[in-house]
């Protein structure tokens, strides 16, 4: 009598529906992205943020967010096929063929463009054009691959969505936008490095050279340290510019020590679940820091 394999290949063609579709957008990590944009609009807002604004700019941001995290897919699916995290992706796993996968990340970007350019403004078309690029091409096509330091550069377009809703509400590139932005980019390398610790064997499998992979996982622990210091000093320029109040202060030092906690114990090697631990936590981090700012400003507001 036959029998079924346990593990069956991976290979194995299967019909893609909806939900292999979802999968090639990130949904986790678009709905972050809308949400520190968002973010931007209620800064940017004097009082409410305009309902027009907020619909078709949260709408196209996430349209390009997962146009880029589909592209991110098709240009690492030989990688992905490789590694335990990645591997049951539905490109690897053969659920979605490539020409799908293309064909559904190009209608996304397009449909992105349409949706900024006729519902919110030019500015932020082109903001959002230019960091979709900037993630699914310079860093998931070149950077990745080519320096260490990847995930430091390549964190420029991750930072940009904050950006991107200033933009959606006053047209312009405001500087405590930047300081929005530099928020997310200092938070990048704490955040994504941790997860390169706890895949460090996967990366080097397929010749990604992460920090922990060419520098090895001690430096690496200790870049974790120095950066998230640096994003400590980081996020109290909300308040020191005046952008926030004291409720943003009082939740950023609350979140701050607890970061510190974890990464300071990372350094020290405790426990081997730690680097997903700080991993999982450092999103949490953003999203209740970035929530203490929306907070902060309609009670102030109110």
């Amino acid at each position: 009598m036959a029998t079924v394999p346990d593990n069956p290949p991976l290979s194995v063609v299967a019909n893609g529906g909806w939900r292999d579709y979802l999968e090639l957008t990130k949904p986790k990590v678009t709905l972050l992205i809308v949400f520190t944009a968002v973010v931007g609009m209620v800064l940017a807002s004097p009082g409410w943020v305009p309902l027009q604004t907020l619909i078709f700019g949260s709408l196209g941001i996430a349209l390009a967010s997962g146009s880029a995290a589909a592209f991110n897919h098709i240009l690492d699916q030989r990688i992905d096929g490789q590694m335990k995290r990645t591997r049951r992706r539905p490109l690897p796993t053969g659920h979605l063929q490539e020409r799908q996968a293309v064909t559904f990340a190009v209608l996304l970007g397009a449909a992105s463009m349409a949706v900024l350019l006729k519902g919110v403004n030019t500015l932020t078309a082109a903001l959002t054009f230019c960091s979709l690029i900037g993630y699914a091409m310079v860093y998931t096509l070149w950077l990745k691959r080519a320096t260490p330091q990847n995930i430091v550069i390549g964190g420029a377009a991750g930072a940009a969505p904050p950006v991107l809703g200033w933009a959606a509400v006053t047209n312009s590139i405001d500087p405590n936008a930047l300081v929005l932005f530099l928020i997310v980019f200092t938070w990048t390398p704490p955040h994504f490095w941790a997860l390169a610790i706890a895949r460090r064997d996967d990366y080097a499998k397929v010749g990604i050279p992460m920090l922990p992979v060419t520098h090895g996982i001690p430096y690496t622990r200790l870049q974790i340290v120095l950066y998230t210091i640096l994003l400590v000093l980081t996020t109290l320029l909300p308040y020191l510019t005046g952008m926030s109040g004291p409720i943003y202060l009082i939740a950023a030092i609350a979140l701050n020590a607890r970061f510190l906690y974890f990464v300071i114990a990372l350094n020290q090697g405790r426990r081997s679940d730690l680097p997903m631990r700080t991993f999982r936590f450092s999103i949490t981090y953003l999203m209740l820091l970035f929530a203490a700012l929306i907070l902060d400003h309609y009670l102030l507001f109110v």
